[in-house]
C-alpha cells in the first residue's frame, strides 16, 4: 500500500490527518485492528506467565510477609495488572522513540503518517499504563495490609496509604507521569515535541525501577542502578521491536531505514540488559542458589529468554532486514518472526513480574549496619587521602556515562583524523580530563563517602557543578559531532547531525540559554537545595542522589556553555557580556559558601545521626568544612574561565583583523582612502 502524507491545519496541537479515500480508510482500519490485536496478545501472554510464576511462590510470599492472605483477587490481580501495564509502557516508549528517531518527519517538521500513527499508539498505550498504575494502588495496599481488595478501595484507606505504603506512592507517581505522556502524545503534531513524550515515559519507569527487592538491603545502590538500566533497556528493546513490526505490517515507506536504526539500538539494548541483569542477579542471589531456589531458577529462565531474544535479533539482522525492500512474501517473513520475538518478549516481561513477586533467597543476612541500610555498603573507617584515592566503588550510572562519553568522543576524533581533518589536542585533553574527573567524583572514595559526610558531598558537588562542566564544555563536543557525523544529504531522511542542529536552535534551547535562566538554574539551586530545606527532605533517598548529580552536571554544563562555550549556541554572546555574566553570578556562589558556614543548625542532622558513624560525631564542624569548600571552590573554575575568555577575545580580534585585511585587499583600502579624502576636505574648508 502506498503511503499518503497527511495534511494538517495548525502547527502543533489542534490538527488531525486529512482522511484518505475510502479504500485507504478500510486498509487503515484493518491495520488498527491488527495493532490492537497484537497489543492485547502481548499483554495477555505477559499476564498469563506472571500468574503462573506467581502461583509457584504465592503461599511462601504471604508467609514471609507476615500478613493475612489478601485473597485471590489481589494475589493474582496484582501480577496480571502489572504485566499488562509494563507491556503497555514498552509499547508506548517504543512507539514514541519510533516517531522521534526511526522515521523522518515531513520537511516542515510535522510528523509524517508513520510517525503520526506511532505517536497515537504511544498515547493509547500510555493511557493504558496510567490506568494499570491507578489499579495497582489499591491492589498494593491490599497486598501489604493483608486486607481484601474491597477494604483497600475505601477512600479513607487509599488516602492513608500514600504516607504508609511505599508501593502506593510508587504507582501514583507512575500514573502521573504516564497520564502526562498520554496527554502530550495525543495533541502533538511536530517532530520536536516527541522528545518530551519520550522523556515523560522514561520518567514513568523510574518509580518502579527505584522500588522492589533492589531498593532494600545491602548493596542496594548497585542493585537499584543496575535495575534502572535493565528496565529502560528492556522496555526500549521490546517497544522498539513492536513499533517496527507494526510499521512493516503497514508497509511503511521508510521500513528499511526504521528497522536498521532500531537494529543499532537493539544491539546496545542487548548488552545493557544482559550486563545489568547479571549484576542485579549476583547482588540478590548467591550463585549456589541459582538452581536450588525458586528465585534462582526464575533468574536462570530470564537468562535463557534473553539468549533466545538475542538469537532472534541476530537472525533478523543477518537475514530478514536485507529483504524488507523485496516482495511482500519476504516482508511478511520479517513480520512473522517479529511477532514471534515480541511474544517471547511479553513472556519474559511476565517472568520478570513474577520474579518481583517471588521472595529472594534468605542467604542475604538481615543483620546489616545502619549505614549499610541507608546507603547500601559499609564504611568502617574515616576518609583519608589514601582511601579517597584507592577505595573505589564503581557507579553504574555515572561511571558508565564517563566511560561512554570518553569513548564516543575519541571515536569522533579518530574519524576526523582518518578523513585528514585536524582537531585541537587541547580540546581532546579537556574532554578526557572532564570524563576522568566525572569517574573519580562518583566512583572513587570520594563518591563512596559522599552520601555519608556533608563535607565530602560538597567536594563531589563542586566537582560535578564547577570543574567537570568547564572541562567538558572546553572539549567542544557539539562542534566535534557536527564535523564527524556525515550530513544526510539533500532530500534524504535527517540523521544524528540534523537532530543535533535542530536541538541547538530549538525553542527550549533558546529559553535555557538565556543568561538569567542559566544563572538561576546554576546558582539559585544551591540556595534552594541546602538553605531552603530541600536537602534534608530528600537526602535519605537513592533517587535524590542520582537527581542531584544529574542536576549539578547539566546546570553547570548549561551555564559554562553560555559563558565559555566554543560550540554553536542558540544565543550569540560577546566576550564582554560573558565576562559580565561570570562576575555577576560568582559572587552569589561565594556568598552561598559563607552563608553555609554561618548556618546555626546542622543540615539534615537526623539523616547523618542515623548513620551512626563513630568517626563523624561533630556534624556542625563537618558542615563548616563543607561551607568553606563551597566558598573556595569557585576560584579554580574562575581562573579557567578568565583564561578561556581572554583566549576567545584575542581570537575574535584576530579574526576581525583578518577579515578587515581581506576586505582591504579586495577593495584596495577603500575605507582608508575615504578617510583620507575626508581629512583633506576638512583641511580645505579651514
Amino acid at each position: 500500500m502506498g503511503e499518503y502524507i497527511p495534511s494538517y491545519s495548525g502547527s502543533m496541537t489542534s490538527a488531525s490527518p486529512t482522511a484518505p479515500a475510502e479504500p485507504g480508510r478500510d486498509i487503515m482500519r484493518e491495520q488498527r485492528g491488527a495493532v490492537a490485536g497484537l497489543s492485547w496478545a502481548l499483554g495477555w501472554v505477559g499476564a498469563i506467565v506472571a500468574i503462573v510464576v506467581t502461583a509457584l511462590s504465592a503461599a511462601s510470599a504471604v508467609t514471609l510477609a507476615g500478613v493475612p492472605d489478601p485473597g485471590w483477587i489481589t494475589t493474582y490481580g496484582l501480577p496480571t495488572v502489572t504485566a499488562v501495564g509494563e507491556v503497555s509502557a514498552a509499547i508506548a516508549l517504543g512507539s514514541a522513540v519510533f516517531a522521534a528517531f526511526f522515521v523522518p518527519p515531513q520537511k516542515d517538521g510535522v510528523l509524517d503518517v508513520g510517525g503520526y500513527r506511532a505517536i497515537r499508539i504511544a498515547a493509547t498505550a500510555s493511557l493504558t499504563w496510567c490506568i494499570c498504575a491507578i489499579l495497582l494502588i489499591p491492589l498494593s495496599v491490599s497486598n501489604v495490609s493483608g486486607q481484601p481488595l474491597s477494604a483497600s478501595l475505601k477512600p479513607s484507606n487509599l488516602v492513608n496509604a500514600y504516607s504508609q505504603v511505599a508501593d502506593a506512592r510508587t504507582w501514583l507517581w507512575t500514573a502521573i507521569f504516564a497520564i502526562a505522556a498520554a496527554a502530550a502524545a495525543r495533541v502533538i503534531m511536530r517532530w520536536g515535541w516527541t522528545i518530551g513524550v519520550v522523556g515523560l515515559l522514561v520518567l514513568s519507569l523510574m518509580p518502579m525501577a527505584l522500588a522492589g527487592h533492589s531498593s532494600t538491603g545491602g548493596n542496594h545502590d548497585v542493585a537499584t542502578n543496575s535495575l534502572i538500566l535493565h528496565i529502560v533497556g528492556a522496555t526500549l528493546w521490546m517497544g522498539g521491536l513492536f513499533a517496527v513490526v507494526t510499521y512493516a505490517l503497514a508497509d511503511g515507506r521508510w521500513r528499511t531505514l526504521a528497522v536498521r536504526r532500531f537494529s543499532r539500538i537493539a544491539f546496545w539494548c542487548i548488552i545493557v540488559v544482559g550486563i545489568s541483569g547479571v549484576i542485579n542477579a549476583l547482588v540478590r542471589v548467591p550463585i549456589g542458589d541459582l538452581f536450588t531456589e525458586t528465585y534462582g531458577r526464575l533468574v536462570v529462565a530470564k537468562v535463557v529468554a534473553l539468549v533466545i531474544l538475542g538469537s532472534l535479533g541476530a537472525w533478523h539482522r543477518r537475514v530478514t532486514i536485507a529483504r524488507l525492500d523485496g516482495d511482500s512474501a519476504e516482508r511478511s517473513t520479517f513480520v512473522r518472526f517479529g511477532i514471534i520475538e515480541s511474544l517471547v518478549f511479553a513472556a519474559t516481561f511476565g517472568l520478570a513480574v513474577g520474579l518481583s513477586r517471588t521472595p529472594p533467597p534468605a542467604g542475604e543476612s538481615a543483620d546489616i549496619s545502619a549505614v549499610e541500610s541507608q546507603i547500601g555498603y559499609r564504611l568502617d573507617a574515616p576518609p583519608t587521602f589514601g582511601r579517597i584515592l584507592a577505595d573505589w566503588r564503581f557507579d553504574l550510572i555515572f561511571g558508565t556515562l564517563a566511560i561512554v562519553l570518553a569513548v564516543v568522543y575519541l571515536r569522533g576524533v579518530v574519524r576526523l583524523r582518518r578523513r585528514g581533518d585536524d582537531w585541537p589536542v587541547g580540546r581532546t585533553v579537556a574532554w578526557i580530563l572532564g570524563c576522568v574527573l566525572l569517574l573519580f567524583a562518583t566512583s572513587s572514595g570520594l563518591g563512596r563517602y559522599s552520601p555519608a559526610m556533608f563535607s565530602i558531598h560538597m567536594i563531589s558537588h563542586m566537582l560535578m557543578s564547577m570543574m567537570i562542566p568547564v572541562l567538558l564544555v572546553l572539549g567542544g563536543p557539539v562542534t566535534l559531532a557536527l564535523r564527524a557525523l556525515p550530513p544526510a544529504g539533500r532530500d534524504n531522511p535527517p540523521g544524528p547531525r540534523e537532530w543535533i542542529q535542530t536541538a541547538i536552535h530549538s525553542a527550549p534551547s533558546r529559553f535555557l540559554t538565556h543568561p538569567a535562566i542559566a544563572a538561576v538554574l546554576f546558582v539559585g539551586s544551591f540556595y534552594l537545595l541546602y538553605l531552603g530545606g530541600l536537602f534534608e527532605t530528600v537526602v535519605p533517598y537513592h533517587a535524590a542522589h542520582l537527581l542531584m548529580n544529574i542536576h549539578f552536571l547539566l546546570s553547570g554544563y548549561l551555564f559554562y556553555w553560555l559563558v565559555i562555550g566554543i560550540d554553536p549556541a542558540p544565543r550569540q554572546v560577546s566576550p564582554v557580556a560573558k565576562l559580565g555574566i561570570v562576575w555577576g553570578s560568582l559572587p552569589f556562589h561565594a556568598f552561598f559558601g559563607v552563608a553555609l558556614m554561618m548556618t546555626s543548625a546542622v543540615i539534615a542532622e537526623g539523616y547523618y545521626r542515623s548513620l551512626n558513624l563513630p568517626w563523624n560525631l561533630d556534624l556542625f564542624a563537618d558542615q563548616r568544612v563543607g561551607g568553606g569548600i563551597a566558598w573556595a571552590a569557585g576560584e579554580v573554575p574562575l581562573v579557567v574561565i578568565m583564561l578561556a575568555l581572554l583566549v576567545q577575545w584575542r581570537r575574535q580580534d584576530e579574526k576581525q583583523a583578518r577579515r578587515y585585511d581581506r576586505r582591504a585587499v579586495r577593495d584596495h583600502d577603500a575605507d582608508l582612502e575615504n578617510y583620507n579624502d575626508m581629512l583633506k576636505e576638512l583641511n580645505r574648508h579651514r
